[in-house]
């Protein structure tokens, strides 16, 4: 036997019914209303509405802008701005609860987290929590990153993606709540706990930390806002970047910090170089190097080489000192048999005037001497000569380094006219003159044809060339074929 159901009198509605009827109370009942609240959560979508929400310290109302009506905002809605809303309530039957539908907004001043916000900045700056002399430098390439944020958001993925496309580190991750009455607790206490990392203790202290959070209302981001985290940051050891939010969003932190990125992504970027950048930088400074080193080398060896050519060669300086020692070397036997036979005419004709007796007396006294002199003699020779040859090789030396000759080596000729003199001025020869040209290989003959050009020889008047008589020519010629007194005398030895 089956139980039957009471019959009811109550009407039946669905929930569409249900809904619309409840709809159009409540906007029959607030069909228009002025609202005075702060924006939280103001979110433009893509179609051009404006989503937001209405709150005061104790409700919280949803609101939206329609696209029309945003568009004639005299101003940019942004989240902790105290506004004054016109508009309708009505219900949303898709999610059973109802928002205002905002037709005209003007700004009634700062909200009042801001203004708390903006209190707390002060106070804290008042105390130089935020100094730029307090900022560390950050790393230019940690071993070791810290990050301080959710492990289960999508933070974490974007800043582990951005270094292993940058370059590649060792991360140390600290789980905490980013939202919420705990969140600034945590955080603080995960900044405290990587600074007192020791060495030993089986995780490695951090180079760089970085605390990190998506984007989100002024609620949402409110824990980096709490003097406990704040004064954490500024009082962290370790060079900490600070990626809160999107570009637009700022809280306290980001002033304690020693670096603010825009975005989580941002901060992962400043955290560590591009490896491939260094790379690159490397590999062109080393070749930079090689091509400083190689010309460096190359400029050398051709300054070398400059010099080189500039000096006279070995066999130049060595020639005339050795041509000049072998005539001494065949003149010294001469002079020596010379100098023999002077003394010994000079011997007899002293033993011609001397007595028998006194003969004896002085051949004994000479022969004497004569032994003594003649073992002195050799020694006296050899240390003369060889202070003749000192001076004739450094004389050589000097004239060699003057000779005309060194001139004809560097691309010089010497004229001489038909009498064998050097021709220095233009004028000194005439037309069909014979003349000899002297090169550092040899000698050549040539013939003048016309005239000294105008203005050779500096002005001065051409001096003829004297010819000689048959005379003066046989008394010049029979002067060069005969030695003169001085050639043939010697000097002394001693």
């Amino acid at each position: 036997m089956t139980e039957e159901w009471p019959v009811s009198n109550l009407q039946e509605y669905s929930v569409s019914d249900l809904s619309s009827a409840l709809k159009r109370s409540v906007e029959d009942q607030f069909g228009l209303v002025r609202v005075r609240a702060e924006l939280s959560g103001v979110k433009p979508a893509a179609s051009g509405h404006l989503y937001f929400a209405l709150k005061d310290d104790k409700s919280v109302l949803d609101g939206v802008c329609w696209r029309g009506n945003a568009q004639k905002l005299s101003f940019r809605p942004e989240d902790g701005l105290e506004v004054i809303c016109t508009g309708k309530l009505t219900t949303y039957a898709a999610r059973s609860k109802y928002q205002m539908v905002v037709e005209s907004m003007e700004p009634a001043g700062a909200g009042a987290l801001m203004a708390l916000l903006d209190e707390r900045r002060k106070k804290l700056a008042a105390e130089g929590l935020f100094d730029d002399a307090s900022k560390q430098p950050i790393p230019f390439l940690p071993s070791v990153i810290g990050v301080v944020t959710s492990p289960t958001g999508a933070v974490i993925r974007d800043i582990l993606h951005r270094l292993n496309d940058r370059f590649p580190r060792r991360v140390i991750v600290w789980p905490v709540m980013v939202q919420g009455q705990a969140a600034a607790d945590q955080i603080a206490g995960a900044i405290e706990g990587f600074n007192s990392l020791k060495p030993g203790s089986g995780v490695p202290k951090p180079d760089v930390l970085i605390v990190a959070r998506g984007g989100g209302s002024i609620e949402d981001l409110w824990a980096f806002n709490e003097e406990v985290v704040v004064r954490a940051a500024a009082a962290s050891k370790i060079p900490l970047i600070s990626a809160v939010g999107h570009e637009t969003d700022t809280t306290l932190i980001d002033f304690a910090s020693d670096l603010r990125a825009p975005t989580p992504t941002g901060a992962a970027e400043f955290a560590v170089p591009v490896r491939e950048d260094l790379l690159f930088s490397i590999t062109d400074t080393g070749r930079r190097l090689a091509l400083q080193k190689q010309s460096l080398v190359q400029g050398r060896r051709d300054k070398l080489d400059a010099l080189g050519r500039a000096l006279p060669s070995p066999s130049d300086l060595l020639g005339m000192v050795q041509q000049r020692f072998d005539d001494l070397c065949d003149r010294l036997p001469r002079a020596l048999s010379y100098i023999a036979r002077s003394k010994e005419s000079t011997l007899n004709r002293v033993s011609g005037a001397l007595t028998p007796g006194r003969l004896k007396q002085a051949v004994t006294f000479h022969g004497n001497g004569l032994g003594v002199l003649s073992g002195r003699l050799r020694p006296a020779i050899d240390r003369f000569l060889r202070a003749k040859n000192d001076g004739l090789m450094s004389t050589a030396r000097v004239l060699d380094s003057l000779s005309f000759e060194r001139i004809l080596d560097r691309g010089f000729a010497l004229v001489e006219n038909a009498d064998g003199l050097p021709v220095s001025r233009a004028g000194a020869l005439s037309d069909e003159d014979m003349v000899s040209l002297r090169f550092a290989d040899g000698a050549l003959k040539a013939q003048i044809v016309g005239a000294p050009l105008e203005g050779d020889g500096k002005n001065q008047q051409p001096q003829p060339i004297r010819k000689k008589t048959r005379q003066q020519a046989t008394k010049s010629k029979k002067s060069k074929n005969t030695p003169s007194k001085d050639d043939l005398s010697q000097g002394k030895l001693f």
